[in-house]
Parts: C-alpha cells; structure tokens; sequence
C-alpha cells in the first residue's frame, strides 16, 4: 500500500469516528432523563373575537344541504302506499335520519356559543350565569340586557323568557353587581352570537316539525303509541327501523339515555334507566311513582309497533293504535286505587265433638267427680227471702238451702241410668242402702257393728243413725212378712 493510500484510509476512519459520535449525542439527547422535570411553557389562548370561530355549523354545507332537502320535500304529499321495499333505501327516510342527528348537533352548537357569550358577557354581569342556567333563556337576557342591566325590571320581553321570581332576583342583583361596561366591538360579538342561536333553535323547530309531519307516513304504529317526536328520536339514534325493530325491548328502553358528566354540577338531576321513551307524553301523564313501570310497558309495545311499521303492515295505525289502548287500560289499572277491606266476621270455630269413652275408670272418675246434695243445697236461695251472713260479718257468705230442709242427705251415690244395668250387685245393694236409710257413713265401718252416721232428719234435725242396724231389722222384717214371700203349709 501506497503512501497516498495509508492517507486516504485514515481520512475515511476520521469521517466513520465522526458520524458514530454524532449519533450517540443524538440518542443521549433524545433519552435525556431530565425531560421529565422540565416545565412546559405556558400556551396563549387564542383571543376569541368573533362566534363564528367557535360555531361552524351555520356555514357548513351539511346543514345548507339539509335545509335545501327539508325544502323540497315539504312541498310534497305522499302517501303510505307509496312506499315499497325496505323502509331504509327511501330517500327521505335518510333525510328523517340525517335531520334528527343534526337537531342533535344544534344543541351541542348552542351549548358552545353560550359558553362563548358567558365569556365574553361576565365583564359586565358575572351573577347572571348562576342566577339564568338554561342556555337559550340565557342567551335571549343577554342580548335583551347588553349594557343596560337596569332595564330588567320594565322589560316584556324579559317577562316572557323569565319567571317573575328570577327576574326579580336578577333585578336585585343587577343593582349590586360590579362588572363593566363593554365597549361596541364585544357588544357587536355577543350580539351576533346570540343571533345564531337563535337561528339555530329556529331551524331545529322547522326539522322537528317536519319529521313529525313525516312519521305518520314512515312509521304510522310507533307514533300512535310514543308520539311523533319521540318516535323520530328512537329510529335516529336506533340507526333506522329495522334496527329498532331488531332490538330487544329492554334496549329500546334506554335508547337516549344520558351519561352523568361533571358529577356534583348537572343542571338536573338525571334518572337511571331513562331514555326517550321515558320523557314521552304517555309516560309522563302517570304519577311519579309508576313511570319506571309504565316505561317497560310502552317500550314493549313501541317494539312491537317497530316491527310491524319495518314489514309495511297496517298503514294506517290501527295497529298502534291498538296496543295504544292496550297500554292505557294496563295503566289505568295500575293507577286504580286498592279496594276497601270489607269487615268479615270471624268463622265458626271448629269444635269436633271430643271422643266418649267409658269404662270402669270412667265411671269411677264420675262417681268421685260427682256433685254432692250438700253442695247442691248451699248453691240453691229461696227467692225473696233475705239470707242471714254465715259468719255475721257482713261478708255476704249464705249457706242457702242447706240445713233448711230436705231428707238431710249428705253425700248420694250419682248413678248414671244408661250405666245402672252394669252395676255389680253389691254396688246395687249399696246405692239401694243410701237411698232408703240415708247417706253412707263417714267413720270406717267397723266389723264389730258398731259404725254409726250422721243423718239430717227435717223434725230433729243431726240424728245418729246406725245403718247396719237398720238393714239387719229389715232383714229380719223381711224373714216373715215379705211382699214376695207366699204362704208356707205347716205339716201336722
């Protein structure tokens, strides 16, 4: 190798090194690790002159195509039997759709340009954004005040946007308020600001009332049942009929349900499970407390109604206007008031006869149980007699009948009839014995014969009686003039 090579060589290896240390600078830069703790610099925000920077769609081609379009067909009567085929491939079918999204993009305008026109019109009254919450109210005080916020309390334009409490309330704090006047360019702005929002609210008035007018023709069943509106919010946000119909009626339930955003600071409070079916007329004339009920109910029926409009069946309604009654009468029955608990009396009891059962127990139990005459007596009062108090203390306790009169019988032997035939022959001769001579003794009777009793006679009174005395007189009374003994013949 030359010299002249060797030179060329080390001038290559120059320009290698060079390039392989500029490209580790590079990478050293771009993974820098303090570019986590270096401060962003502050952005300007743009200064908002004119509403036309924050609202584009007034000037955009969509809208001016729809208007156009909302034009020429308005002009035109059509009928029901003019549709053929599925719903979807009519051309003014699509215009219904197109129109509910873009009445759906209006109200998000006119939320932009009321924030546009709060920001621009708080230098001169910043109470009035708390005091006016609904932006189109909002927008048409401020274009109605401008510099001027004293005339609130003789304005009639004013009182036909406002309450008559919160135009005092503003007109109070209009007199207390410390903004500033602003100058021709921001009063020129806000002005035209609230132009457009109200031109904008115009037109979206103008698509409501057209698709209203053309419901009846797309979809004649689902308006009878939820109204023409509602029925053109569903099948704008369903996607169309057919899809509508596809659903399920606990979806089309909650088709424009809300999402709660900036928790703590809605403007109303939202419900869950709420969509336009909810917020429809029908609905909405039902008490509070069954509206969630009457919800599923009508969005079960619009389902149906769905379908029959997406087939072309029943063209004039009477569909829908059948399972509209089918709705009202399920609901005037929910709204019935309960009925009036009749008072009923008490059913008879059930008293089964109890099960009779005898024998020698039992009629031991009976005699033992039995009554006695002595209690008997002291139960019983002669009528019209004064009674004399036993223990002559006033404490009204008689003996009645006892010791009065009577046989005297202190104790007797109840013998049920039915049971008698059943008696053993002592017992026989023992209830025999206390029927003829009296109560049956209260001492143990002795063998030796002298066992005695007690008797109550109506002429002596307490007699001492013996009882086997008595029975063996008889007895030997008996032996010789007895009824049922005959003659005897002696024998010589």
């Amino acid at each position: 190798m030359s010299l002249a090579d060797e030179l060329l060589n080390d001038f290559d290896d120059g320009e290698e090194e060079e390039l392989l240390a500029n490209e580790i600078q590079a990478k050293e830069e771009k993974d820098d690790p303090m570019d986590e703790f270096k401060i962003p610099l502050p952005v300007e925000k743009p200064v908002l002159k004119s509403v036309r920077q924050v609202a584009k769609l007034w000037d955009s081609d969509k809208l001016q195509y729809i208007k156009e379009q909302i034009d020429q067909y308005s002009c035109k009567q059509r009928k029901a039997e003019d549709l053929s085929g599925p719903v979807e491939a009519d051309p003014e079918y699509r215009l219904i759709v197109e129109a509910n999204n873009i009445a759906v993009d209006i109200d998000n305008e006119i939320n932009n340009i009321h924030k546009f026109v709060k920001e621009k019109y708080s230098k001169r009254f910043p109470e009035l954004e708390s005091l006016v919450v609904n932006p189109f109210e909002y927008l048409n005080a401020v274009r109605e005040l401008g510099n001027d916020v004293d005339k609130v309390k003789n304005s009639e334009t004013l009182a036909q946007i406002l309450t008559q409490a919160t135009i005092m309330v503003v007109s109070v704090t209009a007199s207390t308020t410390q903004g500033t006047l602003l100058d021709d360019e921001e009063l020129r702005a806000i002005d035209e600001a609230c132009n457009m929002a109200q031109d904008l609210n115009t037109f979206k008035m103008r698509i409501f009332e057209y698709v209203e007018s053309r419901m009846s023709f797309i979809a004649p069943n689902l308006s009878a049942i939820v109204g023409a509106s509602t029925a053109a919010k569903l099948m704008g946000a369903g996607g169309g009929l057919t899809n509508l119909a596809k659903m399920p009626s606990c979806n089309v339930m909650l088709i424009g349900k809300q999402k709660k955003t900036m928790i703590g600071m809605a403007q109303t409070s939202m419900l869950p499970h709420t969509g336009f079916i909810y917020h429809c007329h029908i609905v909405q004339e039902t008490p509070p407390d069954l509206r969630a009920k009457a919800s599923r109910l009508v969005a079960a029926k619009a389902t149906l109604a769905a379908r029959v409009d997406s087939q072309h069946g029943s063209p004039n309604g009477a569909q829908g206007e059948a399972l509209r009654e089918e709705v009202e009468k399920k609901l005037d029955k929910m709204m019935e008031p309960p009925p009036v608990k009749a008072i009923k009396p008490l059913p008879a009891p059930i008293d089964q006869p109890g099960k009779k059962r005898g024998g020698r127990s039992v009629r031991k139990m009976k005699e033992r149980m039995a009554i006695t005459d002595l209690r008997k007596a002291q139960n019983r009062m002669n009528f019209g007699e004064i009674e004399e108090d036993a223990y002559q203390d006033d404490l009204g306790y008689t003996r009645g009948q006892l010791g009065k009169g009577g046989a005297g019988k202190i104790r007797k032997v109840t013998v049920d009839e039915k049971t008698r035939v059943r008696l053993s022959k002592t017992l026989q001769k023992e209830v025999h014995r206390q029927n003829t001579y009296g109560g049956a003794t209260t001492v143990k009777r002795q063998v030796a014969g002298t066992a005695s009793s007690v008797a109550f006679t109506p002429l002596q009174g307490l007699e001492i009686v013996n009882p086997q005395a008595a029975e063996k007189k008889v007895s030997q009374a008996n032996k010789y003039f007895s009824n049922v003994l005959g003659f005897k013949n002696v024998s010589k």
